[in-house]
This record gives structure tokens, C-alpha cells and sequence, in this order.
């Protein structure tokens, strides 16, 4: 009988034979507990001592794999007090130097005549071939096979090689291994059956068959959270009973808010915009709640797409809700959402003319009581059409009349916690996620797989590339500031960003404040400066972006509470101090904040990049100004642990997968889970797959799920 993954992840460790006391206790540190977490505590690399060379024909700078006898074995001691053993090697054909540091047990481990197998890169020292710290087994011993390294800990005392030892012990009690695919889907998709592959995995006959056993392997992780996603989606239509908003003219014939309000722009949308409204309108008006991620690059006007989706609630004589993760961002939400819907009207009959302006509300926990008891009691009573807010829009005490829609901003998770607090403050709201950071198609469909995606690839017509430099030295950072200066002669202004709001002893990087001083008494004495950070008082920071914003202030000097939705399109030049301190999604963000109006934008990156990828990370930006491309930069650079963060659930779930590498996988673990769910909703007839996808939820999520 085949073994199911619940049964291996419910088996201790300890119940192996060769498992004892002391081996639980450093599995442990390595997060394995159970027979389940060994035998998917996969290899890092192989190495193949298949293919063996003889000495002679060793070349430099490649790793290879010899066979040879010990003729000379000696240790020493450096002038740093580091031990060296040096074993002299020959395997008929010549000589090799192999060199150990902090190994001097190697001369008893291997002494004069003794053959054994040298694995290591070959380089030369004093004229002579070398390999150092070469792995090394004695002849007899994992001879001429693919050997498995996994990913081990010195401070918990495990080897590779005991890994080795314990997960072949696994595997031997493991069996047959129950496989939830369909052989029909795996004989479509070219994939070879569980079992075989877990063997393939961990001891190879040969590197294709490792290649065939990873992939099956992948396949299975992403099948399951796909399956897990596009179950939530499902179970979520299935629950909700939605709202049929009405998106067209009323009854009567008079122009719909959405409408009046689009044509009444001074500007044209993009078709981008248009087909993204066109997506969400026919979600709205649809008979089950809409659950959409809007995506896009800077600039792309995501802003302005949730509006409509917002208005559409509200000219059916509904609600709308703006939700952000921060004070801050509610608070800039709101100043542009009011801008932007300024003058619009709604039908109201209890009023003399019959109409009333829209009301925009703003609830944050800066907001004072008195005015807090005002707006929820207009709230409750349906008058006001639109609130902004953070989270906290969705505690007991803010009740809705009749809550329509919901945009929640910057990759805030709509989730089961979250979904039961929206069904209580309406009939099934309808959802719209949005993100400003642009995130490649194949991790969107992990991170956000029970979302419909919508994307804006394009941008308005009339914004200019900004041109990025990257100063890495004194005299480039010279530049940076004489382009500040001339660009504010010519009436523009700039942004000075720093990573901290005051100088830490921790942290070696330049402050705000003290940026605020230093520059007003130096490089940008005379101007005009503004200092804002997160730490200041709400009506403080109103007022010094609000001066920004008129002019009356030519510098901003910030940390990053100005990355998302500071709309000036009079300023021209960023500068990001210790810029190797911010992630490329974060860079293009602040870099976001200029070339929004019709005259070329600069963006200087001040840093001289500390480590490889923190140089990777700044040419990048200074290459390239798609977001998207950016995105897909960031993903090579980081994995995918990083977008997978921001899941509640399924962090560790790719352990072997990866977004970049396996886009097929992804797309054909998506379709299959699609094809199996729409048939069986509740995986009814597949239990095996049902069983494997409880081990990835909570058994509140298993409730939601699997409800029949």
C-alpha cells in the first residue's frame, strides 16, 4: 500500500533506526523534525564522480574527480596558527598537491598508501597542481556514483554525509510513495511518477535522472499551492453572495458617476487604464464578488482605475472603502482621491436640488475624537461615499451602510481573517488589490493565485524617461548636487532621500536630519530646504508636503515616507543617499517620484555598493527604467523567498521550485489545478491531493476549503 506524505509528516525522526538521541537534536536545528522534512530536505548540488580524469590530464580552473594513491602526507602550522596538511597524490600518470586548512586529521585519515577519490577545483601553486579543501572519500566508498551534497550546519554537528546515511534509512521506510497526479496528466506533461523521482532526487543513476526527478519534484510543490489557490478562489464564489453593481446609465438615462467622471478629466486614459476599468466593471456587475490584483508600473495611474472601481459602488448608491498599510499613504491617498473627484456630484432626494457633492472621508488613528464620532455617524447613516484608511476601517465599531467596494493598496493580503471581517460589514464587498510594485507574471500567479490579475503596462503620454546615474565616488556625488542646484535655478525642484530619520551608532548611513543640516550649510546652501519623516506630527508633515507641493520649498529632504503616492510633477531630480541600502523595488519607487511631468528627470544614486549584488541592484537601475523588467531583476537576485514573504501561508513550500527557472511548471501546475478543481471542487475524488494540501493550511483555512 502506497504511503501517503500525511503519514511521513506525522513520523518522527526518531523512529528511524539509525536516528539517535543526539542526531534528533542537530536535525532539529536544521528544522527537521519529521521522516517528511528529512526526505524533502533536498541536495544543494551533485557531484559526479562518474566521469574520473587522470592527473595528467587535469585542467586548470575546472572541478574534477581523481583517483590516486597518498605518497607523502605532512601538517604544519602557519605563522597565522592556522594548521595546513599536505597530502602528495600520484595516480600513475603524475603528481598532485592536495592542501587542507584547519584539517590536520587528514594525515591520520589518510597516510602513506592509501588510495582514495580527491574531488576539488585545480589551480596551481608554486608551478605545481593543487586542489584545496578537495572532498574526499576512501576507495570503496560512494566510488563512481553521483554523489548528493545538502545544505548542512557546522554549529549543529550534521554532515552531508550523514544526511546521506539517515535519509537513505527515510527512504527504505517510505516505500511507495502515494502520487495525487493524474497519469493522465503526468503522462501529458512528461512527468515521471513520485516515487521513482524521491529516489532519483537523493541517490541518481545518473545526472538526467536527477534532472527528470527534480522537476516532477517542483511540479509537485507548485501543484499543490496552485490547487490550494485557485480552492480558495472557488470556495470564495461559492460563499459570497455579491453585489450585481450597475455600471452603465441609470434607468432613467442619465450618465453614470463613472462617466461624467472619466469624461470630465483633463486628460485621456490609456487604453491600459480603459481595458483594466472595462475587466473590473464586468467583475462588479457579475454575480460573485470581484477579487482582483491591479498591478503596474510607476506612474501607470493605478490611482485612478480604483477610483472608478470606487465610483461604480457608489453611483448604485453603495459605499466605497481605500484601505493602506500605512498612516501616511492613507493620508496622501486621500488628498488625491479628493483632488481628483473634486466637483463630482450624486443624486440625493432628500436635498433641495436633488443632488449633494460625493464625501470623502478620511479615518486614521491620528484622526481626533470628535471628528472620528462625526464621520461614523455619517457613515452609518450612508453619507459618506468614500473612506480612507488603514486596516483599522475594518474594526467593529466602523459600520458601513452598505459597503460595496474595497481597494486595498500595497500587496495587503485579503485573507480568510480579513474576508470574514468585509462579509460583516456588507453583502460580500467586492475586492480590488493593488500593488505599485510590479512583480513578474509567474510569481503573481504564486503570491496572488486566488486573485484575477489585471495589468497596466503602460504609461500616460507625456512621461519622460528619467535618466538614472549612478555616483559612485566624491566627484560623481559633486554632480548629483550641481545638478540640484541648476535644476532648481530653472524652477524645478528636487528630492534628497536618506534610509534613516536620525543617525544611528548601529548603522553606518546618513540621516535625514542630519542630511537636512549639512546641506542647507553646504552643498545647498541659499535653497530652500523641507525636511520630512514618519516620526513628524500628521498636521506637521500636511504642511511641509503641502509647501513641497505649492512651491514654496525647492528641496525635500526625506526618509522614505515619500516612496508611494507623492504626485509633484514640478520635481525633477532624486537624489537616494546610501542607495545600496534600498531593494530595487524600493529604488524604483523613490525614482517613481519624479519624471511625472513633461520635463526631463534625473535620479542620482548615491553609494559606492558594498557587496556584489548590491552592485547588481544599482546597474540595473541605472540600465533600466521598466518596472517590470526590474521585477524580474530583483527575482534573480533575491529568489523567490522574498515575494513569497509576503504570504501568510506556503512560505516554505518551494523548497525545490523556483519562479525563475521552472515559468513552465508554473503555468502548467496552474492549468492542471484549474482543470481538477473546476471538476471537483472540493477534491472530493482526488483525497490523496486534498490530504497533501492540509498540510499546507490551518484548520480553519481546511474548513473554508473543503466545505462541500
Amino acid at each position: 500500500m502506497a504511503t501517503p506524505l500525511r503519514k511521513l509528516a506525522a513520523l518522527p525522526v526518531s523512529e528511524l533506526n539509525r536516528v539517535g538521541p543526539k542526531a534528533v537534536e542537530s536535525l532539529g536545528a536544521l528544522e527537521i523534525t519529521s521522516v517528511l522534512d528529512l526526505l524533502t530536505h533536498y541536495p544543494r548540488r551533485w557531484h559526479d564522480r562518474t566521469r574520473q580524469a587522470s592527473i595528467r590530464e587535469l585542467r586548470v580552473g575546472e572541478e574534477a574527480v581523481v583517483v590516486a594513491t597518498v605518497r607523502k602526507a605532512s601538517a604544519r602550522r602557519a605563522r597565522n596558527g592556522r594548521s595546513i596538511a599536505e597530502l602528495t597524490v600520484f595516480d600513475g600518470t603524475s603528481y598532485l598537491t592536495c592542501t587542507f586548512f584547519n584539517q590536520a586529521w587528514r594525515v591520520k585519515q589518510l597516510p602513506v598508501g592509501t588510495e582514495a577519490i580527491f574531488f576539488g577545483k585545480v589551480d596551481v601553486y608554486r608551478g605545481r597542481r593543487q586542489m584545496t579543501n578537495p572532498l574526499v572519500d576512501r576507495v570503496g566508498d560512494q566510488t563512481g556514483r553521483i554523489i548528493p551534497i545538502y545544505p548542512q550546519s557546522e554549529k549543529a554537528e550534521v554532515s552531508s554525509r550523514d544526511l546521506s546515511v539517515w535519509i537513505a534509512e527515510a527512504l527504505r521506510r517510505a516505500g511507495e510513495l502515494v502520487d495525487p497526479l493524474p497519469d493522465r496528466w503526468r503522462d501529458r506533461l512528461n512527468l515521471q511518477d513520485r516515487t521513482w523521482a524521491m529516489h532519483q532526487i537523493h541517490l541518481p543513476d545518473s545526472i538526467d535522472a536527477k534532472d527528470a526527478a527534480r522537476r516532477r519534484l517542483a511540479f509537485d510543490e507548485l501543484f499543490r499551492l496552485q490547487a490550494m489557490l485557485v480552492m480558495r478562489k472557488r470556495a470564495v464564489e461559492r460563499e459570497s453572495k455579491g453585489i450585481r453593481h450597475v455600471v452603465g446609465p441609470s434607468p432613467e438615462g442619465a450618465p453614470a458617476l463613472l462617466d461624467h467622471f472619466v469624461t470630465g478629466l483633463p486628460f485621456a486614459l490609456t487604453g491600459a487604464q480603459r481595458k483594466a476599468i472595462d475587466e473590473i466593471c464586468a467583475d462588479l456587475a457579475g454575480p460573485h464578488p470581484m477579487h482582483r490584483l491591479l498591478q503596474g508600473d510607476v506612474g501607470a495611474g493605478k490611482t485612478l482605475v480604483a477610483v472608478a472601481a470606487l465610483l461604480v459602488a457608489v453611483q448604485g448608491g453603495h459605499q466605497g472603502a481605500l484601505m493602506a498599510p500605512t498612516e501616511v499613504l492613507a493620508e496622501q491617498h486621500h488628498l488625491s482621491v479628493r483632488d481628483v473627484l473634486a466637483g463630482l456630484e450624486i443624486p440625493d432626494p432628500g436635498t433641495l436640488m436633488g443632488g449633494r457633492p460625493l464625501r470623502i472621508e478620511l479615518l486614521t488613528n491620528r484622526t481626533p475624537a470628535s471628528a472620528r464620532v462625526k464621520i461614523l455617524d455619517a457613515l452609518r447613516a450612508g453619507h459618506v461615499d468614500i473612506l480612507v484608511g488603514t486596516h483599522a476601517l475594518l474594526v467593529e465599531h466602523v459600520e458601513f451602510s452598505s459597503l460595496g467596494v474595497v481597494v486595498i493598496d500595497e500587496q495587503h493580503r485579503f485573507g480568510v481573517e480579513q474576508r470574514a471581517a468585509l462579509r460583516g460589514k456588507g453583502e460580500d464587498p467586492d475586492v480590488l488589490v493593488m500593488t505599485a510594485t510590479p512583480i513578474p507574471r509567474t510569481a503573481a500567479m504564486t503570491v496572488y493565485g486566488d486573485l484575477d490579475l489585471t495589468t497596466l503596462d503602460e504609461l500616460p503620454p507625456g512621461r519622460t524617461p528619467v535618466k538614472t546615474v549612478w555616483s559612485r565616488g566624491p566627484i560623481e556625488e559633486q554632480g548629483a548636487w550641481t545638478r540640484v542646484r541648476e535644476e532648481v535655478e530653472a524652477g524645478h525642484q528636487a528630492y534628497v532621500v536618506c534610509p534613516l530619520v536620525e543617525e544611528s551608532e548601529k548603522i553606518q548611513a546618513r540621516s535625514a536630519t542630519d542630511e537636512f543640516e549639512r546641506l542647507g550649510a553646504a552643498e545647498l546652501a541659499g535653497l530652500r530646504l523641507g525636511l520630512l519623516h514618519g516620526q513628524m506630527p500628521g498636521r506637521e508633515k500636511e504642511e511641509v508636503m503641502g509647501a513641497f507641493r505649492r512651491g514654496e520649498l525647492q528641496v525635500l529632504v526625506a526618509t522614505t515616507v515619500i516612496e508611494v503616492g507623492v504626485d509633484v510633477p514640478n520635481a525633477t531630480v532624486m537624489v537616494i543617499e546610501d542607495a545600496e541600502r534600498f531593494g530595487i523595488a524600493q529604488l524604483h519607487q523613490l525614482r517613481g517620484r519624479v519624471g511625472r511631468g513633461a520635463a526631463v528627470s534625473w535620479c542620482f544614486l548615491l553609494g559606492s555598493g558594498s557587496t556584489p549584488e548590491a552592485e547588481a541592484r544599482l546597474e540595473a537601475m541605472e540600465q533600466s527604467t521598466d518596472g517590470f523588467y526590474l521585477a524580474e531583476v530583483d527575482l534573480e537576485l533575491r529568489g523567490e523567498g522574498t515575494i513569497l514573504g509576503t504570504r501568510q501561508k506556503g512560505r516554505n513550500d518551494l523548497k525545490l521550485a523556483s519562479l525563475r527557472r521552472d515559468k513552465d511548471l508554473v503555468s502548467d501546475a496552474r492549468d492542471v489545478a484549474t482543470q481538477l478543481v473546476a471538476a471537483d471542487p472540493a477534491l472530493a475524488g482526488h483525497p490523496d491531493l486534498a490530504d497533501e494540501i492540509r498540510l499546507l493550511i490551518d484548520d480553519e483555512e481546511a474548513e473554508f476549503l473543503f466545505k462541500s
